[in-house]
């Protein structure tokens, strides 16, 4: 059976996420560190993990696979995901696949670095917009239906 993770710390999708998975009767599973209200949709599960760097990355790394999508931020996690086989979406719609998220692990990097080098360096990414919205929503729904044609792991 498929499943739904979200990296659900900083996730401005987790309501949409929600939407798509109760749509596609699919169980989605928000994975925090805590500060989360749980919903009351029976698909849903809030899974809160240890404190600490990277533990929500890890418990979501070491079950998803084939057959099941994620929804992170993080690169690492990203790239780790699209190893064992799962679809991996951005909360901006965008996909990472193995053809993608290397590079976009590389510019991760590249833009860690250049802000360790200078501190003084100001801004952060672009503003989340409603186009983002709706691409993402179009992009978790064919993740999804894709995702219910495989055969999970």
């Amino acid at each position: 059976m498929s499943v739904l993770y979200v990296d659900a710390d900083a996730c401005p999708v987790k309501a949409e996420a929600e939407t798509v998975a109760t749509r596609h009767n699919v169980p989605l599973k928000l994975v925090c560190n805590g500060g989360l209200r749980p919903s009351r949709n029976p698909l849903v599960e809030l899974v809160i993990v240890a404190e600490g760097a990277d533990e929500a990355d890890k418990w979501i790394a070491e079950r998803a696979g084939r057959g099941d999508v994620v929804i992170t931020s993080d690169m690492p996690l990203a790239a780790r995901c699209v190893e064992t086989g799962a679809q991996v979406l951005r909360p901006d719609g965008s996909r990472l696949s193995e053809a993608n998220v290397r590079e976009a692990l590389a510019m991760r990097d590249l833009m860690a670095d250049l802000r360790a080098a200078d501190p003084f360096r100001q801004g952060g990414g672009k503003g989340f917009t409603k186009t983002d919205r709706s691409r993402f929503l179009d992009a978790l729904d064919r993740a999804l239906r894709t995702a219910l044609k495989e055969p999970a792991t």
